[in-house]
């Protein structure tokens, strides 16, 4: 699919989506696609997201995550659950997360929530869907209310592997670094369109203590929408499409995106 197919496609979904946005609803408060808001989970709700993308080549990554508030809202536990479909489709590696509500809350005009993650070497390295060795995250959300209509998302992280490792099991540190930002234009309070742009700078095993670096970088625009049922479940599907730039220029990709979020208690 074509950018400007992609894009023709979300256009399709802005007259019907106009009319379930005059519904009343809070306004959307979720991450963005591809870059994690600074709002943790309100005491006694639960997220359920799910993301899915497929590039132009066909190879595709399905991610699932589930946000917990740990006692109150200043702190929630968090899982990342990856299938991955490059040189066959399996299990990627898994994330846990631990994030503190450092800053502000989902009314206040600045939030900032550090998250630091344990990466479990959980997917193959011969089959090219994991990194091969226990690693951790570091992560720096932040989330902005320029205007009421206007929220920007900024995140910057690092990633290190002590002991990654290739598929000829030759090992070596690794360190990679990722910058991000999202700008989110409330066109309705349930009906939000969204631009973002991704750069990260990775490093893989390429023998016995030897590394290589490449980068990565992408513009992101896409669309979200919310239903808010009774029960205080709110779903918020959403498409996007990925343009490879510098870099990454050709690298495109479709970006379906799928959130459930509800009180699991009363």
């Amino acid at each position: 699919m074509s950018g400007a197919r992609a894009a023709a496609v979300a256009l399709l979904f802005v007259g019907p989506i106009h009319r379930l946005a005059a519904q009343d609803a809070e306004p959307i408060q979720d991450n963005s696609f591809l870059i994690e808001e600074a709002y943790n989970q309100e005491a006694g709700v639960v997220q359920h997201i799910s993301t899915f993308s497929r590039a132009d080549d066909g190879g595709w990554l399905y991610t699932f995550t589930q946000e917990w508030p740990l006692g109150d809202p200043r702190h929630q536990l968090s899982y990342t659950v990856p299938l991955v479909h490059g040189d066959g489709s399996g299990l990627g590696d898994v994330f846990l997360n631990y994030r503190l509500q450092a800053l502000g809350d989902p009314q206040a005009t600045v939030a900032f929530s550090p998250r630091v993650s344990l990466l479990l070497p959980t997917g193959s390295t011969r089959h090219q869907r994991g990194v091969g060795g226990v690693g951790g995250q570091f992560a720096l959300p932040v989330s902005l209310q320029v205007s009421p209509r206007l929220s920007i998302m900024l995140n910057a992280g690092t990633t290190y592997v002590p002991r990654a490792k290739d598929a000829a099991d030759n090992h070596s540190a690794t360190l990679g670094w990722n910058l991000g930002g999202s700008g989110i234009w409330f066109f309705q309070p349930n009906l939000n369109l969204l631009l973002e742009a991704v750069w990260g700078s990775v490093e893989e095993v390429t023998g016995p203590e030897t590394t290589r670096r490449h980068q990565e970088a992408a513009l992101n625009p896409g669309v979200r929408w919310a239903f808010n049922l009774s029960g205080g479940l709110q779903i918020v599907p959403g498409a996007a499409y990925s343009i490879g730039i510098g870099p990454s220029r050709g690298d495109d990709a479709l970006f379906l995106y799928l959130s459930f979020e509800h009180p699991f208690r009363h």
